[in-house]
């Protein structure tokens, strides 16, 4: 949040999107997870024998009414995992985030939460934009080659300012991909909320009443 703060402290606005992913973990194509974990990181040898072996193999069990299937699983980093999971997510689309920086916006990933955000000032915020949605359309395009899929119905769009400029915060709708969405004034993120004047209000109002609910 530090570069926002500055940013806010100069004058500028801020505009937040939150990608929402469909099914993320259960669609890594294994296939292309081996390829990239060769040619992007360089793991050979013993290391890249252990990733097939902890990739292959694995199988589902479905059962209906009396009838049961085994279903060999081809792709899925397995969220469940905890710790391996996430980290071979973050590896599996680790060129996005490039991607997102030739687009001169910034982005932060924690495992399928991948958020893109840019700074402009406040006679600028429709060139920020469409210069957003463009890169969502290119986000877009770059998941459906990698099996993934950007949710645009569920995808968040925030506007920060300071309190001071609240009031030159846009109101008109963003467009994700097919999708116009409309921005909110405060969004969740990882358990915390935040607003779009930066201020923690609705964070301290839902931990309150939680308390109080307890």
């Amino acid at each position: 949040m530090g570069d926002i703060l500055l940013a806010l402290d100069s004058g500028n606005l801020a505009m937040l999107s939150l990608l929402d992913l469909s099914a993320a973990f259960d669609t890594v194509d294994h296939d292309t997870l081996l390829r990239r974990l060769q040619t992007s990181y360089g793991f050979d040898g013993i290391v890249i024998k252990w990733f097939i072996s902890y990739l292959s193999g694995r199988v589902q069990y479905i059962r209906a009414n009396t009838d049961h299937h085994v279903v060999l699983i081809a792709c899925g980093a397995w969220s469940p995992s905890r710790v391996l999971g996430p980290i071979l997510f973050l590896l599996y689309v680790a060129d996005l985030l490039k991607l997102i920086k030739r687009h001169q916006l910034v982005t932060h990933a924690y495992a399928d939460d991948i958020h893109i955000y840019g700074f402009c000032r406040p006679s600028s915020v429709n060139c920020l934009a469409d210069r957003v949605s463009a890169c969502i359309d290119e986000v877009s395009s770059w998941m459906r080659s990698s099996r993934l899929q950007v949710n645009p119905s569920k995808t968040e769009v925030l506007w920060w300012s300071s309190s001071r400029r609240q009031h030159q915060i846009p109101t008109s709708p963003v467009r994700i991909g097919s999708t116009y969405v409309l921005p909110v004034t405060s969004v969740r993120d990882l358990g915390l909320y935040i607003d779009c004047d930066v201020s923690l209000q609705t964070h301290v109002t839902a931990t309150v009443r939680s308390c109080f609910a307890a």
